[in-house]
């Protein structure tokens, strides 16, 4: 294998924490991690518990933690809510008790987090997988996009870092290289559909439902999480048609344009000057967060992009 670089602007863009992956007044309890980025995944995984994995790990998860935690957005906020339940190292597993209860957005953001800080360039993808629900359904999920110096960019499911949940879900790959056939990137999802080569009715969550408007969504997510702007899975803006919703032609045509942004290759230098130059995929200020349990809800952000 050859070794490969990315450009200075792009890896100092992907080396420095968003507003939303900066540990904060937490930084100095970073000096303990590894550096090794698959020991960074297990760190994180041993620090959180996704909200749908009680039964795996025999734990009744406490309702009050689903509403809290869960609507949790920045990492230092997260690690505040770890640290003050056990104040051990961040490279220590908790103890199930004891864990952050997030969803994928969450483990994918912390160790986003960690990898930045051991200056490993790395950007959270949205999209879909087909290996956590049923078969045929391409199942609403977020993933870290890390660089390797001789592989080029690789998916990371820090989720799966734990074997109870990779048998739980079957896995026969690496959950650092993530296969890209397994897990859709939203733009390469949204080009499928649009080709008539997927069936839009099988994108979505089993817990919510399925349909096309999951794809514009995700293309928005992913846009702003490509420009370090990793808001809440349930945070929406801009001109889709939000749950439920139906969409037009003019619509389709935008997210047609967006998608070119965030496919497998990610054209750097446009994806930043198409979200920093036009307001219409970007995060204002205020948002609209439909939370997991709760309807609607005006939430204004600490910082709109990273």
């Amino acid at each position: 294998m050859s070794s490969r670089s990315l450009a200075p602007e792009e890896a100092a863009f992907y080396t420095a924490q968003s507003v939303f992956s900066d540990p904060g007044v937490f930084a100095p309890r970073y000096a303990d991690l590894p550096a090794e980025p698959v020991r960074l995944a297990e760190a994180a995984r041993g620090l959180l518990i996704h909200r749908l994995e009680g039964g795996i790990f025999g734990y009744e998860i406490p309702r009050d933690r689903l509403h809290k935690d869960a609507e949790t957005r920045y990492v230092d906020d997260i690690l505040r809510i770890i640290l003050d339940r056990d104040d051990a190292p961040l490279h220590r597993p908790r103890a199930i008790a004891d864990r952050f209860v997030g969803v994928c957005r969450d483990f994918a953001l912390l160790f986003c987090s960690f990898l930045r800080h051991v200056g490993v360039p790395a950007r959270l993808r949205i999209g879909f997988a087909d290996y956590l629900g049923p078969a045929g359904l391409h199942y609403d999920h977020v993933v870290t996009e890390y660089w390797d110096a001789d592989r080029g960019w690789l998916l990371a499911d820090a989720q799966l870092l734990d074997p109870r949940v990779a048998a739980a879900h079957g896995i026969d790959f690496d959950p650092m290289d993530v296969p890209r056939d397994r897990f859709l990137v939203s733009g390469v999802a949204w080009r499928s559909v649009r080709a008539g080569e997927a069936d839009p009715d099988t994108f979505g969550l089993t817990e919510v439902g399925t349909g096309e408007w999951w794809l514009p969504r995700n293309v928005r997510l992913d846009l702003a999480a490509i420009n370090r702007a990793e808001t809440l899975l349930w945070d929406w803006w801009g001109p889709d048609p939000g749950p439920f919703g139906t969409m037009t032609d003019a619509l389709r045509e935008l997210f047609d344009e967006a998608a070119l942004l965030t496919g497998d290759e990610v054209p750097f230098a446009a994806a930043r000057e198409r979200f920093t130059a036009r307001d219409d995929l970007r995060p204002p200020s205020t948002v609209v967060t439909w939370g997991l349990y709760h309807g609607p809800a005006e939430v204004t952000l600490r910082s709109a992009s990273g």
